[in-house]
């Protein structure tokens, strides 16, 4: 097959003297590996209901492999008259295979081609940023397992509340980013539907096999409804509520390492892995990949409202306001997948200052709420108790000073805190195998997922059935 001499014109459809403003290959040109894997399985279907003959089946699949080759080597032709990556592919197809390349559309929107390009991004997209969640949670358990004894104060309201450890510390974070990929994993599961075979909106008088097609591509099932099919935006909307919530815990891991790591609170030594240094004052090391982190949340948030107000108060069924879905997401996923990449360097790179900790746990008030619960062990009302402790440290300063010759050992103090769930090193042991079990089972899920993206692979590649 060999492309025609002539340049192809543009099908009248995409005329227009507003095609500058209408064109989306700004935002579309990565789902040309999605378009033509769905192509292709829709053309698989139109040959099995007789749509088709098997001969030009086989020219159409074969076409549309080298329209991917062609992409992938960076040789596909690009038209900007074309509008999008839909129009793209068939008249490149049409080129190459010839007036049989116009059947591939038969039965086919691009209403209904886009929601399934972009539900196939979303799977793989998913796959991807999950495995670089995973490797996130990874880091954290792993510097967690070392300082299960390293004491450290606890806070609340950014004050020194009760001693915890390293440890604990670190795995609350881990807890929360396994969270994010629950999220995620969940988000692609509700998104194995097919909403190819619902045409622009009400489907085909052909005999079509929509369920087929689902299967073919690794989906669960097909469409109920063709009008919601070729609207439904939720999955986006919901891929971009669970990157604005992690890039929202990645912030928060971010502004304790920027406090950590400053002289006031000392507890992180300034390492290389943190970030650079001042290019005027020679003693400055920044914490740049935590401030980073913390300031690219606002970016991911944003493109979550963005995507949400040009869905808000959308007509049934396809609109062109949501031409405006890619853009948001593509953003939000670039930006998340740099975000995790440099927080699992950095969390392997943080080292604690042993003495700064250390002093910081001699903190009397830290001990406070142990006095109260000594003396509710004794057989004092927890409300009495509350009263007694708080007079001695904020009505009289002579009973306080005495309290500080009575600190107990931060390590002592921990390990007392041994309820489900606390700071105790035994109580984070459980922890610790807990999130490890955890992480095994979200690797499964994304191995199971990755399997479907794999689909997805081998149908675009030579000598699949």
């Amino acid at each position: 097959m060999s492309p025609v001499e002539a340049r192809t014109p543009a099908p009248a459809y995409v005329r227009t003297p507003a095609a500058a403003f209408l064109t989306s290959l700004a935002v579309d040109r990565p789902l040309l590996r999605y378009d033509v894997a769905g192509s292709i399985a829709h053309a698989e279907m139109l040959g099995r209901v007789g749509l088709l003959t098997p001969g030009e089946v086989a020219t159409l699949v074969g076409g549309l492999r080298q329209v991917v080759r062609d992409a992938a080597a960076g040789a596909f032709p690009w038209r900007d008259d074309l509008e999008d990556v839909h129009t793209n592919v068939e008249v490149r197809l049409t080129e190459l295979v010839g007036t049989v390349g116009g059947k591939v559309h038969t039965a086919r929107s691009r209403n209904d081609q886009i929601a399934l390009d972009e539900r196939l991004y979303l799977r793989a997209t998913i796959h991807e940023l999950g495995g670089r969640l995973a490797a996130l949670e990874a880091a954290l358990l792993a510097r967690a397992e070392p300082e299960r004894d390293s004491a450290m104060p606890g806070y609340t309201h950014l004050q020194r509340a009760q001693p915890i450890t390293v440890a604990h510390w670190l795995l609350a974070h881990f807890w929360r980013f396994a969270r994010d990929l629950d999220r995620l994993l969940a988000t692609a599961e509700r998104a194995e539907v097919s909403p190819l075979g619902a045409g622009a909106l009400a489907g085909s008088t052909l005999p079509i096999d929509p369920e087929w097609v689902a299967h073919r591509l690794g989906f669960e099932r097909a469409f109920e409804n063709s009008l919601d099919a070729v609207s439904d935006r939720d999955p986006f909307a919901e891929l971009l509520f669970d990157l604005a919530l992690l890039s929202v815990h990645a912030s928060a891991l971010g502004e304790e390492i920027v406090l950590f790591a400053s002289k006031e609170f000392g507890f992180l030594e300034r390492t290389p892995g943190l970030g650079s240094g001042s290019s005027l004052m020679p003693q400055k090391r920044n914490p740049d990949v935590a401030e980073l982190a913390r300031g690219k949340a606002g970016r991911t948030i944003g493109d979550l409202v963005a995507l949400l107000t040009a869905l808000k108060g959308l007509p049934l069924a396809y609109d062109r306001d949501l031409q405006e879905d890619k853009a948001p997401v593509l953003d939000s996923v670039a930006t998340a997948a740099s975000v995790l990449d440099a927080l699992a360097r950095t969390i392997g790179d943080l080292r604690f200052d042993p003495d700064r900790l250390a002093a910081a746990v001699r903190d009397p008030e830290l001990y406070a709420t142990d006095r109260a619960e000594q003396l509710v062990a004794s057989g004092v009302p927890f409300r009495r108790a509350h009263a007694e402790v708080g007079r001695a440290y904020h009505d009289s300063p002579a009973v306080a000073a005495a309290g500080e010759a009575a600190v107990p050992e931060p390590a002592a103090a921990v390990r007392r805190r041994a309820s489900p769930g606390g700071p105790a090193p035994e109580s984070v042991a459980r922890q610790s195998a807990a999130a490890a079990a955890r992480l095994a089972a979200q690797r499964a899920s994304l191995s199971s997922l990755g399997r479907r993206v794999e689909l997805v692979e081998e149908l675009l590649s030579e000598g699949t059935r």
